[in-house]
């Protein structure tokens, strides 16, 4: 059975305060995820000064503020990245953050960080993609915002850089918070598998889990999904994100479509085997019938239990002549 890898993103869920960091990272664990995951970047690195909110963060944070002042207070130092590594290690969950420039990438890979995701707003982005590229590593691409050429465009700068394809995974996403479920698009994420090749996943920014449990019975390989300790909270993306409670079933829910996809081969199973003569039918008498006479249409008919000759079988029985007397609902014997 394969297991999907579940990414519980907290992003910037954590405020910039690190014992809500923490514990984002218990909830985590105590919802059975794989990975919890950050944000790594520096924002004098990452915005100018003037760059404009998207709208979803402007009604979200409901204060009017530059980009650059916002993720201001969401920076993690590399000193908290240490405590985090650390209580991760301590809750038996994996570390993982997305580095949004290349000396972010380099503090990561500093740390001990073995997997790269590249967030949809990177996708363009040339010496970014180059530098991870030249890595070697696992790397995970997020589409938000992608066409197929921009993912093929990716795609090619990695592999020309040292990454093979197979170290590849693609994830399908909207970058809308939340994503309205007419811009879903799932089918697009097995469009993206059959079109490059490579394993697919999906990060999910819908409101619910429904979408990421219906992408992994799609093929998903790995699931994304925001989380916080409160939807309530002041932040950016709090709004778009489940609630401890609501990952703990999600990923529940993903183990269980884990177990019930199969391999495909249809058979009797365990379960089934004992119900099998209750529910099939048998060749029965309609009424008594002597010694001798003939089976006919009108002297047997079909009922259960399927303890005795097969109604599969019923053109073999008709016109042979009983060896015995039956009484009505007997089952019949040649």
């Amino acid at each position: 059975m394969n297991s999907t890898l579940i990414i519980a993103e907290a992003g910037v869920n954590h405020n910039g305060d690190l014992a809500m960091a923490k514990r984002l990272i218990d909830a985590a664990a105590e919802a059975g995820a794989d990975l919890v995951k950050f944000q790594t970047f520096n924002a004098e690195r990452l915005v100018t000064p003037t760059a404009v909110k998207a709208a979803y963060q402007n009604r979200n944070t409901g204060i009017a503020e530059s980009q650059y002042d916002m993720l201001k207070r969401l920076e993690l130092t590399p000193g908290m990245h240490d405590a985090l590594i650390s209580h991760c290690r301590e809750r038996n969950i994996g570390f993982f953050s997305t580095g949004f420039d290349i000396e972010s990438v380099d503090l990561l890979l500093s740390l001990g960080q073995d997997i790269f995701k590249i967030p949809s707003g990177e996708i363009t982005n040339l010496p970014y993609l180059r530098h991870i590229g030249q890595l070697g590593r696992e790397v995970i691409l997020s589409t938000g915002m992608a066409t197929l050429s921009d993912i093929e465009g990716a795609i090619q700068v990695l592999e020309s850089s040292g990454t093979p394809r197979d170290r590849m995974m693609v994830l399908h996403c909207t970058t809308e918070y939340p994503t309205p479920m007419t811009e879903v698009n799932l089918r697009a994420m097995q469009s993206i598998g059959s079109a490059f090749g490579v394993r697919v996943g999906y990060s999910d920014h819908t409101a619910g889990i429904e979408v990421s449990i219906a992408a992994v019975a799609l093929g998903a390989v790995c699931i994304e999904k925001h989380f916080t300790l409160d939807r309530e909270l002041p932040g950016p993306d709090h709004k778009a994100s489940l609630e401890p409670g609501e990952l703990k079933e999600m990923v529940k829910a993903i183990r269980n479509i884990e177990r019930a996809m199969g391999d495909g081969i249809k058979r009797l199973t365990p379960s089934e085997a004992k119900n099998r003569s209750v529910a099939r039918k048998s060749i029965v008498a309609s009424r008594n019938i002597m010694q001798g006479e003939v089976f006919t249409d009108q002297n047997l008919m079909v009922k259960r239990p399927g303890t005795g000759i097969s109604p599969m079988l019923w053109d073999q029985v008709i016109g042979q002549k009983a060896k015995l007397d039956f009484s009505k609902d007997d089952l019949i014997e040649l």
